[in-house]
């Protein structure tokens, strides 16, 4: 099993970043995905998930609005849009499979909004 995060580096305020996450040695269709961040000295914060055939997205208040989840079951790949970046976006970016209680995890993706 393996979840591999990219896309992630250094967006100034106000820009964009695309984060993926691909997925390998799993049924990738058949788990809900999502994407958490840790900031640096701060606990791990849920930021957006979705339903494992992506008819249902789920969001953040901090990121409402601003960011939007997608997945491409074809290519086994989960996204992240990144829109109108704030300096407290700042964080770690991983991925997560969940299936029935079974959680699968990424090594994660660094993502630094500074001018």
């Amino acid at each position: 099993v393996q979840l591999v995060e990219s896309g992630g580096g250094l967006a100034q305020p106000g820009g964009s970043l695309r984060l993926s996450c691909a997925a390998s040695g799993f049924t990738f269709s058949s788990y809900a995905m999502s994407w958490a961040r840790q900031a640096p000295g701060k606990g791990l914060e849920w930021v957006s998930g979705m339903d494992s055939d992506g008819s249902d997205t789920y969001y953040a208040d901090s990121v409402k609005g601003r960011f939007t989840i997608s997945r491409d079951n074809a290519k086994n790949t989960l996204y992240l849009q990144m829109n109108s970046l704030k300096p407290e976006d700042t964080a770690v970016y991983y991925c997560n499979a969940n299936f029935v209680g079974v959680n699968f995890w990424g090594q994660g993706t660094q993502v630094t909004v500074s001018s």
